[in-house]
């Protein structure tokens, strides 16, 4: 068994398995709480005490509101030398309390600089003063008259200022970054300029800022909220970085204005934490940013470095102020939402827009396809199991929308020596109640034939059924169905799915690989179940087409092929389509070693009471896996993807992209050589034993 007291690397520097650390991830707060106006000694203690609270639970960065040292409300009492005097007080109060604690705090602080007074983020860890920030556009406008007492910090570039006798790093152009985190460097920038058009915070990502920080006062109105959630959902999705949100709260001045301390973090579009509003408590929302995702994302992606070469003569110039930050390498757990199904949302709503747009998607590539090649009929294979059935209803609707009759779809069903009367009995509902035109073609006498010819034991009576013996029957079904549509003025619909492409479940060249048009391959096998579901529960066809429907969803997966008592189960031979899709996704989309994978997967599928389903998942389905059986799986999922299934991929037939997940298509999101291997993928697995 492989547990948190007995994994570990097995080459390199001992490290920790189970250290969100050591895969890439860095936490991070937004912190708000009672502000005390004008008292900046006790907003010190309160940054202090929260900042505590964060080191105990492994934060790397806490960002805490604008000017929270000494209320953002404050107006004119900006100006007051006995204010200011203590901000310089309990600014060092803060940098001698951060000598012992883990996080690189970021705090507002109001600072006199040459002849003005600056809005500023001063960066703090271990006991120094890292560098300065100033506010960018202090907002002049509504409600807004900061241009009274605060100076406009944009064109402050390769500057200092002198904080605590010392002269720091000063600018809008500062980034600070872990030596010994890659990929964790930190940007800061101060509420309104987030709300400009081209924030300080875009230049600092394409200078090389993953985790921007935005300190705000903002009071509330109403939907400001929201707007606030659309900008760093935005800022963080446009720069592929995390956006580290902390609003003013209690405390502040409520002479005309009120607040909510919001606080949020969004990691790539994502929101991955946030905390109520209108709390009467310190608060602070935490997460695992995952800076893997963010690097990953920004190498796939060439125009972000193309942005960043158009706009060099400003990115070009930014300074980088190193420190270190020790992270821990004990087991931390991980504040983030891992999906068990990352190609199938758990949130309904998520989920039937999916699901709607996902099978529209279909319908409509292979409506598409028809229309340009003549509308000749379809022709297909229906075995009563989950890829062909949506296939089914694919082309269904397919046709419908064309105004065509569905006596167009050809669909057979072939049983052979497996068949069972269950899987053959619901193709012949679901073929009559959609209208189709239906035939049964059994491929037993010609199996047998071809057996017998090739010399085959299970010609003489031998109960021999291996590989060749499937093969023959998986290879005639799609030979007939060619000639079939030679015969008839059709073209071969698909019914393979993404989940069988990466793993090479299915038989070349004649056979389920290959086919005129294939609805399927951008679908994986996990979220095929909820597709029919949706299809169902949207009312797409009538009650009689969904009772059957139902039926065929409650069917084990099998390619019914080996005859036996026992119905003969696919994943018992290749291992759990719940994660090798779960590996496919972090493959396909990310790039992620096995060994972060199996971090990933650890943490959505130990335990079955964690975290939420998707909506209608059966209860008596909802398994864990511990490690040992993620990393068996992983090993067969690499072997099979990296060095076995890519020549099948090489040659597969046309059909749409479905999930922004990626596809396997070499024309498209996948190109990969035919003989590659699997080593380095197996070598990183090994990473880690018992």
């Amino acid at each position: 068994m492989l547990d948190a007291s007995t994994v570990r690397f097995s080459w390199g520097s001992p490290l920790n398995f189970w250290s969100l650390y050591q895969h890439g991830f860095a936490r991070v707060a937004a912190c708000t709480g009672h502000t005390v106006i004008a008292d900046p000694h006790a907003n010190a203690e309160a940054v202090l005490r929260q900042a505590r609270r964060c080191a105990q639970e492994g934060v790397a960065v806490a960002v805490f509101p604008e000017l929270g040292l000494t209320g953002y409300s404050i107006e004119d009492l900006l100006l007051q030398d006995t204010v200011l005097d203590e901000v310089e007080q309990a600014l060092q109060s803060v940098v001698a309390g951060s000598a012992d604690l883990l996080p690189v705090l970021v705090v507002g602080a109001p600072l006199r600089h040459r002849h003005r007074i600056y809005n500023c983020a001063v960066i703090v860890h271990r006991g120094r003063v890292l560098g300065v920030a100033p506010k960018s556009y202090p907002p002049n406008y509504r409600e807004f008259y900061e241009q009274r007492q605060i100076a406009s910090g944009d064109d402050e570039r390769g500057g200092t200022i002198r904080v605590g006798g010392a002269e720091v790093p000063f600018g809008v152009d500062l980034l600070f970054e872990a030596r010994d985190v890659p990929g964790l460097v930190l940007h800061a920038e101060i509420c309104e300029d987030m709300w400009v058009p081209v924030p300080p915070s875009a230049e600092a990502a394409l200078a090389g800022a993953t985790v921007l920080a935005n300190l705000s006062g903002s009071p509330i109105t109403v939907g400001r909220a929201e707007d606030r959630r659309l900008l760093c959902r935005s800022a963080s999705s446009r720069c592929l970085a995390a956006y580290v949100y902390s609003a003013a709260g209690l405390g502040e001045s409520t002479t005309d204005l009120s607040w909510d301390g919001q606080t949020m973090i969004y990691e790539n579009g994502a929101l991955l934490a946030e905390t109520d509003r209108f709390s009467l408590d310190e608060q602070y929302a935490v997460a695992d940013v995952d800076l893997d995702l963010l690097r990953q994302e920004r190498q796939r992606m060439g125009t972000f470095d193309d942005n960043r070469r158009t706009h060099a003569g400003r990115t070009g110039d930014f300074r980088r102020v190193d420190f270190r930050l020790d992270p821990p390498t004990a087991d931390l757990g991980l504040k983030r939402r891992v999906e068990r199904f990352p190609f199938v949302p758990a949130d309904a709503e998520r989920l039937a827009l999916d699901c709607y747009e996902a099978y529209n998607i279909q319908v409509a590539g292979l409506q598409q396809r028809l229309g340009a090649i003549g509308g000749p009929k379809v022709v297909i294979g229906v075995s009563g199991g989950l890829d062909s059935t949506h296939a089914l209803i694919v082309a269904a609707r397919a046709m419908d929308r064309a105004g065509r009759p569905r006596s167009d779809i050809l669909a057979f069903t072939l049983p052979g020596f497996a068949t069972s009367d269950h899987t053959k009995g619901n193709a012949h509902k679901l073929m009559n109640s959609l209208g189709v035109t239906a035939a049964e073609l059994d491929i037993t006498p010609t199996a047998r034939l071809m057996l017998q010819e090739m010399g085959h034991p299970f010609a003489s009576g031998e109960p021999v059924y291996d590989v060749t013996f499937e093969n023959v029957q998986a290879g005639l079904r799609t030979d007939y169905l060619f000639r079939l549509a030679n015969q008839r003025g059709g073209i071969v619909l698909g019914t393979g799915d993404l989940s069988e492409l990466a793993l090479g479940w299915s038989t070349y060249g004649v056979g389920d690989q290959m086919s005129h048009y294939n609805v399927n391959g951008g679908v994986p096998k996990t979220l095929i179940q909820h597709l029919i579901r949706w299809v169902i529960t949207s009312g797409q066809f009538d009650e009689e087409t969904g009772r059957t429907l139902a039926a065929i969803l409650d069917t084990e997966i099998s390619p019914e092929l080996v005859p036996g008592e026992e119905m003969q189960s696919t994943e018992s031979k290749i291992g759990p389509y719940a994660l090798h899709d779960f590996t496919l996704f972090q493959v396909l989309r990310y790039g992620f070693r096995p060994s972060k994978i199996a971090f990933l997967a650890w943490h959505a599928w130990h335990d079955p009471d964690a975290g939420a389903w998707p909506p209608g998942f059966p209860e008596a389905k909802r398994v864990a896996y511990d490690l040992a059986e993620i990393r068996r799986w992983l090993e067969v999922f690499c072997r099979r993807f990296f060095a076995f299934a890519q020549f099948k991929r090489s040659a597969m037939p046309n059909g749409p992209k479905v999930s922004a997940g990626g596809s396997l298509s070499p024309r498209g999101d996948w190109r990969a050589p035919s003989d590659g291997n699997a080593a380095a993928w197996l070598r990183d697995l090994a990473r880690f034993d018992d």
